[in-house]
């Protein structure tokens, strides 16, 4: 084997469209969704929670087929 054949290939994406800090986010999204589903004090939160959870899963569906 060569030494180009076992070096590992880089993506020519920009490290910020890369899969592992977007989806840190939308895990931080969806637990910011979560928190606000389950929090006792403002309606409007628990109104905008299912919207920010839906939002965070579509977003880790789509991210996750982002190169590393």
């Amino acid at each position: 084997m060569s030494a180009l054949a076992t070096k590992k290939r880089r993506s020519n994406w920009p490290r910020l469209l890369r899969r592992g800090l977007l989806e840190n986010i939308a895990t931080g999204i969806i637990g910011i969704g979560f928190v606000m589903l389950f929090q006792p004090f403002a309606l409007s939160l628990y109104t905008w929670s299912f919207i920010t959870m839906l939002f965070g899963t579509a977003m880790f569906i789509i991210v996750s087929k982002f190169p590393e």
